[in-house]
């Protein structure tokens, strides 16, 4: 073979050979100035090729060798033989095949539907039924045109089943699915913790939730909604105990291993709890509003309020006030941030507010300044001197409340370090020159409910054991005169803890054994004769102490707990417990336990918002029992 320099390379053109119907040619050709077309060259390399009388093997050969990637697509591109053979049986002259014919049963199964046992459609089908859930979309989607059209493309031989099919046929089928592989999951855990709360719907249907937490084997700590049950009768403490119990019964989980259930304050919720002897903690989140409510009960700060919600929605209804809004935020070079309303129902709503409010407070005076209708609602000295002082006071505790709401971290090992924090650091008075009487007022009063509704023995009590076994803090927020206390308290529960786990061990079922000779033989090993050396060695030990008792290893174990190496403040004590858990195996069956409880009722609450996106104003009809299913579904599917 010959090659061509750059030069030559450069300059020449090639040209297809004449007549040519096979593939190889793409890469193949010759020289204008070659008439006879005798010297075939390779495009890619410039290589000169030999093929006598119009062979091409030495062609594909050439490729193969030096260009693998282009003689793949040559093979791709290459008729089958029996096509080859009826182009090469053709005249001379004749025209060449556009396609091949295809086969006949090959043509029909394109168009043919799936069938419903097939198992593309039932993955299709199932795949569209997670989109239905997880996603809260209507069942009239899969009617939309559009959606239809989208199907179609993706895989035409599938036909979109109807909204009754997947409404009344697959979404049950998949949460009788999700509930057992739930219900399953349930089983194998040792103690939990739930949060529920009431919710009406937009159409006055009211619902109660039950959201269960726990950690599992892996020091996971999980989260599921159970259910969000139909609740029509009266909203009693009694009826509501109720319908606890038969929630947990359903589930097949024991009120002996809950440890605690989160709620709110309301007192038909508290009154449910009391009845059925179930330990309760109050929701920080809920703690926390009321605290701030009660400490602006004061005429000036209402005036304020009353005045910043009035000029929030003077732009929240006219398109011609947010327009002057946006041009004065660009003239005075403020981020383009629109107002916040107040919703009382949502935690740190009224500080954020505030916060915007202060931010745009120029925007806001020039646009009010310029309309005479709005200029009585342009904020005074005054005003702005009760929000500065306001926000001093709130904005620290917008981000406790975000940081107590998560379900996917520890949290109720958090609420004694944040309340020591909110009376040492955040909330304590200030000299005169910086605090103003309004923000002296606000922290007093906070202050002096939060510590009163957590003075509680038993609240008390079980935020200790909570901290404690927060490998973070330990003992470090326990106050001195009840460290020995909660010390003593921990041994014995971790030596109930340990009981209990002996008791489930031994009343577990016997495994079969076989009977007769072969089955004594199994129980009864035949004994071996000692050596000399097993003699030797037990005459060489010499007495010790007596054995330890349980209280005493459990004792020994968490004081070496309590003296291990200090841990980060953002690091994880759940992935902390799965590395240390064989070091201190006992305090980590307690820590287990109490690590789990959230400290707020949010889980809850993200229940209810689910439900809202799915009971919207399109879908209010929905029945009860398919809201429960949706609502469970769209929770916990992965």
């Amino acid at each position: 073979m010959e090659e061509l320099t750059c030069g030559e390379e450069e300059e020449v053109v090639l040209i297809k050979k004449t007549g040519a119907t096979s593939v190889i040619w793409t890469w193949f050709g010759f020289k204008e100035s070659d008439v006879e077309q005798k010297n075939i060259i390779c495009k890619l390399c410039r290589a000169t090729i030999i093929a006598k009388r119009g062979n091409t093997t030495n062609l594909f050969h050439h490729l193969k060798m030096k260009h693998v990637l282009e003689y793949e697509d040559s093979q791709k591109l290459r008729p089958p033989p029996q096509m080859a053979s009826q182009s090469s049986g053709k005249k001379k002259g004749a025209p060449a095949p556009t396609h091949q014919q295809t086969d006949i049963v090959k043509a029909f199964s394109k168009g043919t539907p799936y069938d419903k046992k097939n198992r593309r459609w039932i993955d299709i089908t199932n795949a569209i039924t997670l989109y239905l859930c997880k996603d809260m979309v209507p069942f009239l989607k899969v009617e939309k045109s559009g959606f239809q059209n989208m199907i179609k493309t993706l895989d035409p031989r599938y036909e979109v089943p109807s909204r009754k099919h997947f409404s009344q046929t697959e979404v049950p089928k998949l949460y009788d699915k999700v509930r057992e592989q739930v219900k399953n999951e349930l089983q194998s855990i040792k103690y939990y913790a739930t949060t529920t709360d009431l919710w009406s719907s937009r159409t006055m249907e009211p619902y109660i939730s039950l959201t269960v937490h726990f950690i599992n084997d892996e020091w996971k700590l999980c989260s599921r909604c159970l259910q969000t049950s139909y609740f029509p009768e009266d909203h009693t403490g009694e009826l509501i105990s109720q319908g606890l119990k038969e929630a947990l019964e359903s589930w097949g989980l024991k009120e002996e291993l809950q440890v605690c259930i989160t709620t709110d304050n309301g007192a038909n919720i508290v009154k449910a709890v009391e009845i059925n002897g179930w330990t309760r903690l109050q929701c920080f989140g809920h703690r926390l509003h009321l605290a701030i409510e009660r400490s602006v009960k004061d005429a000036r700060v209402e005036h304020t309020i009353g005045k910043c919600k009035k000029i929030v929605s003077a732009f929240s209804y006219t398109w011609k006030r947010k327009r002057e809004m946006a041009n004065a935020q660009a003239e005075l070079n403020l981020p383009p941030h629109r107002l916040v309303t107040e919703t009382p129902t949502r935690w740190g709503s009224r500080q954020q507010m505030i916060q915007r409010l202060l931010e745009q407070e120029k925007a806001i005076s020039q646009v009010l300044k310029a309309d005479r209708k709005t200029r009585h609602l342009v904020p005074t000295w005054q005003d702005i001197d009760v929000l500065e002082s306001m926000n001093k006071t709130l904005s620290p505790l917008l981000e406790f409340t975000d940081a107590l709401s998560g379900e996917e971290y520890v949290s109720v090992s958090t609420v004694k370090p944040v309340l020591h924090l909110l009376n040492n650091t955040v909330l304590p008075l200030a000299d005169d020159d910086i605090d103003t009487e309004l923000t002296k007022d606000m922290k007093t009063a906070i202050l002096k409910y939060l510590n009163e509704k957590y003075s509680d023995v038993a609240t008390d009590d079980l935020l200790d054991m909570a901290s404690l076994v927060d490998p973070r803090f330990r003992s470090s927020y326990i106050a001195d005169d009840r460290r020995e206390f909660i010390f003593t308290k921990a041994a014995a529960e971790i030596q109930a803890l340990l009981e209990t786990q002996a008791v489930s061990a031994t009343e577990s079922p016997p495994s079969h054994t076989s009977t007769g000779a072969a089955g004594e033989a199994q129980r009864e090993p035949k004994r071996s004769k000692r050596s000399l050396g097993s003699f030797l060695k037990n005459a060489s030990v010499q007495p010790g102490p007596a054995a330890l008792t349980d209280r005493e290893a459990i004792k020994i174990e968490l004081k070496s707990y309590l003296q291990a190496l200090d841990v980060e403040g953002e690091a994880d004590p759940l992935e902390w417990w799965r590395l240390h858990q064989a070091n201190f195996p006992r305090v980590a069956s307690l820590a287990k336990k109490y690590l789990c409880i959230p400290a707020t009722s949010a889980p809850s609450e993200r229940a209810f918002s689910t439900s809202g996106n799915i009971v919207t104003c399109h879908r209010s009809a929905l029945k009860p029992e398919t809201v429960d299913k949706l609502v469970f579904l769209a929770k916990n599917l992965g």
